[in-house]
């Protein structure tokens, strides 16, 4: 299946690309690769989550907010790409974790966002990936998320 019919099978549709807040562009194209800027776990504009994992969102929470963050980056991809057809495959993932003294789990909170570019793009959403815990992260989010796509050309 396409990864358009795979999100209708998932019951998801990509929300509208997130605008930047700041000084920098969503998504930045060289070659065949596109980079994806830090995406936050928004919907309609609101971070659903806040707070530091797992002492103010607990382990399920940040999982769903991982993946809340990259449906975010895959709207910024597909609009960069030129559709979400044009995606070859999900090179990298880059996963923040806003972790609270002692949490070691930061690969689990990631696994929300991979599991769900897997059933995405199906072989081709697998990925290198680093998962680390951040002191703090832009508005308090739990969880920030970027990524490395290649397009077609």
């Amino acid at each position: 299946m396409s990864p358009q019919e795979n999100l209708r099978a998932l019951g998801l549709t990509l929300p509208p690309a997130p605008r930047p807040v700041g000084s920098y562009l969503p998504a930045v194209r060289t070659g065949n690769l596109i980079f994806v800027s830090g995406q936050l776990p928004l919907q309609e504009g609101r971070l659903r989550w806040v707070g530091k994992v797992p002492s103010d969102v607990d382990l399920s929470a940040a999982t769903q907010a991982a993946g809340t963050a990259v449906l975010n980056a895959v709207a910024i991809l597909a609009e960069a790409a030129g559709g979400l057809e044009r995606i070859a495959r999900i090179v990298r993932l880059g996963v923040f974790v806003n972790s609270a003294p002692g949490f070691t789990d930061q690969p689990k909170v990631a696994n929300g966002a991979s599991d769900l570019l897997a059933a995405i793009f199906g072989e081709f959403g697998t990925h290198a990936r680093a998962a680390v815990g951040a002191a703090e992260l832009p508005l308090n989010a739990p969880v920030e998320i970027e990524l490395v796509a290649e397009v077609r050309p």
